[in-house]
């Protein structure tokens, strides 16, 4: 059956996510285990959003709404856009596949960085793409000259992650204009948004104003991280409405369930609450840069939810010692960075920093079997 399977395919390595909390229990025996290798919300959803899935959950027994109604109206407001600039997807991952399936053809080209987000390569991949992956600079922010001088007349989208994953860094405003400008206007520019709520800085560009002088750019957003609707899978795009129809032309009908979107309208009439969760965020990524500053490792500072450490004995060797002692961080090596792993920023306490004390502090011994 291999030869008559889309060819394209077996030049794909599948997405592995971060292993699940039981998953680890069931095979090491444990009773505790902290996952922080998903960048996942640590903190517990609003109670008006469990209200509302309590709620949406007496009616499953009907389809959801396809057009997603009254999220739709909802997002639109807030956002202060048109309803129909919006589109849903299964995640902010399903987003990235409806754009890539409406705009590229075998031997079209992507361009994108080395290391980002691994879904831009795969969807790419799968339908064809040559890719044009530019590595990071050494301070892991964008190589934008290199990426703009990487455009083809064959080029059809230029995927850019605000704050990316797993760098953690950002494209400024300044940044981001210089490099659309003198782009062609059919290039799909692709900017992916998933953790733009936890970013402070002064000069973040409000790409929606963009939308306006740029409108072949696309955004994309999740109600994953910040929200905390990890296990519901709610994204979203938004972007020109000529540009929103022809991608909605590839999404699945009934692609949002109906709990999720009565979860993801709850959480856009709770934003104080949320705003709280940011907070915390920022109080706890102010408290691991301490605790690693004072263990003498060295790490990239990030404007999300993670942050990427560097340890001598290389990630894979720590990642798989945290996970005996039953803490979840995420191997870097499939992004090709081998001394790093990612820590999600969770509810840190000290006994997880003594565990990453023990096997990674870069002074210690490498051979880690005895922990």
């Amino acid at each position: 059956m291999k030869s008559q399977a889309k060819q394209t395919i077996f030049k794909v390595q599948p997405y592995i996510p971060g292993r699940p909390i039981e998953d680890v229990k069931r095979e090491l025996g444990l009773k505790d285990v902290v996952k922080l290798a998903s960048n996942e919300n640590p903190y517990p959803s609003s109670p008006k959003v469990i209200k509302a899935i309590s709620v949406a959950a007496k009616s499953i027994n009907r389809y959801p709404d396809g057009g997603c109604y009254a999220l739709r109206q909802e997002l639109a407001k807030q956002l202060k856009v048109k309803p129909e600039q919006l589109i849903f997807g299964n995640g902010s991952d399903e987003v990235i596949v409806m754009a890539v399936r409406a705009f590229v053809s075998p031997g079209d080209e992507v361009v994108l960085a080395k290391p980002s987000f691994l879904v831009y390569e795969i969807a790419s991949c799968i339908e064809g793409a040559t890719l044009k992956a530019i590595p990071l600079l050494p301070d892991f922010k964008y190589d934008l000259k290199a990426m703009k001088a990487a455009v083809t007349d064959k080029t059809k989208i230029i995927f850019l992650g605000n704050p990316d994953n797993p760098s953690g860094q950002y494209l400024t405003k300044d940044e981001l204009t210089w490099f659309l400008d003198g782009l062609r206007k059919d290039i799909l520019i692709f900017i992916d948004e998933a953790y733009y709520e936890y970013v402070n800085a002064k000069d973040y560009p409000d790409t929606l104003q963009l939308l306006k002088t740029y409108p072949n750019i696309f955004v994309a957003r999740t109600f994953s991280k910040m929200y905390g609707l990890a296990g519901l899978r709610v994204g979203y795009g938004i972007g020109a409405s000529e540009l929103v129809d022809i991608i909605g032309r590839v999404r699945e009908p009934f692609n949002i369930n109906s709990i999720a979107q009565e979860a993801a309208l709850a959480c856009l009439k709770d934003k104080a609450y949320y705003k709280s969760i940011a907070l915390k965020i920022n109080q706890q990524r102010k408290y691991l840069y301490s605790n690693l500053s004072a263990m003498g490792l060295e790490f990239v500072k990030s404007y999300t939810n993670f942050v990427l450490i560097k340890v001598a004995q290389g990630g894979k060797a720590v990642s798989q010692a945290l996970l005996k002692k039953g803490v979840i961080v995420r191997d870097m090596s499939v992004w090709g960075k081998t001394e790093y792993f990612r820590l999600s920023i969770g509810a840190f306490d000290l006994h997880i920093f003594r565990h990453i004390e023990r096997v990674a502090f870069k002074n210690c011994s490498p051979d880690l079997s005895r922990l």
